[in-house]
């Protein structure tokens, strides 16, 4: 059981906070009554009551305007390599409570046993691997911190091609490509239910120095993950054309042509419910329809590109592919 401790207002820097994880956390910080400061280069508008700063984490220089501050939570869902988050605290200095970081579940190693749970082995080459080294930056300068490993997150807002991929193809009448026989199990999570357990574990003595994975209680199938976005979307899943190609054409975790990788991919959330209290509150089927209904719906793709689709199921470029 998660022990939370009282309500207590903490100076809280957010480096990003505008765009999609950022906005929902920031939503949550600001009714747990905390003081905001948000870091970001000025592209988006930011909330009313909140401290904005503008510059370019990317450089010391750009984050000048953080010179001279300290916070008691710094929250990280940007940083990309371990320099991102230490040249931020080497200006501001530790946080005095807690470092809250994004990580992926990308960093894991292929494995032939599922789900993956935080102590499953890390793969040093993966895209994702600044991230682990982040997280053992972390333990090893002894600042407390609290790491969440999401698969695929998605909802309204969501910048990365993951459920609008299948919306614009759905709702454009596309013939949509599926890996094999589409029995392949990812797993997705959404936006609110990440920043809910990030909110929440700044006020869990328990989540000091742990990592979690964070995303959907359940898998699915690409076959079934195609059908419940058709459903989201409207559509009878039954009149969908589907077309398979062989995944083993493609790097397994090229994102380029599909925009999953294209093997398992299910991690354990036993330990984020336990010692946060947290549940998703998201399954798929309210999700994506969420994500359709509050984003694609009011903001559809002006232009689709499909160019990429014929190198998976164009039978001239001498793919195997065919209709299912």
């Amino acid at each position: 059981m998660a022990a939370l401790f009282g309500p207590k207002c903490m100076k809280i820097l957010v480096m990003g906070g505008t765009r999609f994880v950022g906005r929902p956390l920031v939503a949550r910080l600001q009714a747990q009554g905390h003081a905001l400061t948000l870091f970001t280069r000025g592209k988006n508008p930011v909330p009313a009551g909140v401290e904005h700063l503008c510059g370019d984490r990317s450089s010391d220089e750009g984050l000048s305007a953080l010179q001279g501050r300290s916070f008691d939570v710094i929250v990280d869902s940007s940083g990309r390599k371990q320099e991102d988050s230490s040249r931020v605290v080497a200006i501001t200095g530790a946080p005095s409570h807690r470092f809250v970081y994004v990580s992926s579940a990308g960093v894991y190693a292929d494995s032939e046993q599922w789900p993956l749970d935080e102590s499953s082995p890390t793969d040093p080459q993966s895209r994702h691997a600044g991230k682990a080294d982040t997280e053992a930056w972390l333990r090893k300068e002894g600042i407390p911190f609290t790491s969440f490993r999401p698969t695929y997150i998605y909802g309204p807002g969501n910048y990365n091609p993951v459920e609008r991929w299948f919306f614009d193809r759905i709702v454009h009448n596309r013939p949509i490509p599926l890996p094999g026989d589409g029995s392949t199990i990812t797993q997705l999570g959404h936006v609110e239910d990440l920043a809910e357990a990030m909110a929440r574990c700044i006020e869990v003595d328990a989540a000091a120095n742990r990592i979690y994975n964070c995303s959907g209680k359940q898998g699915i199938s690409f076959r079934g993950l195609i059908r419940a976005a058709a459903v989201a979307c409207g559509r009878d899943p039954d009149g969908l054309e589907l077309r398979s190609f062989n995944p083993s054409d493609l790097d397994p975790k090229a994102r380029k042509a599909f925009p999953l990788r294209l093997n398992h991919f299910l991690t354990d959330i036993t330990r984020v419910e336990r010692e946060l209290a947290w549940q998703p509150s998201f399954d798929l089927a309210k999700g994506l329809a969420d994500s359709y209904s509050n984003d694609y719906a009011l903001n559809p793709t002006a232009a689709p590109d499909f160019s990429s689709d014929e190198a998976l199921i164009g039978v001239a470029h001498g793919r195997w592919s065919h209709r299912i």
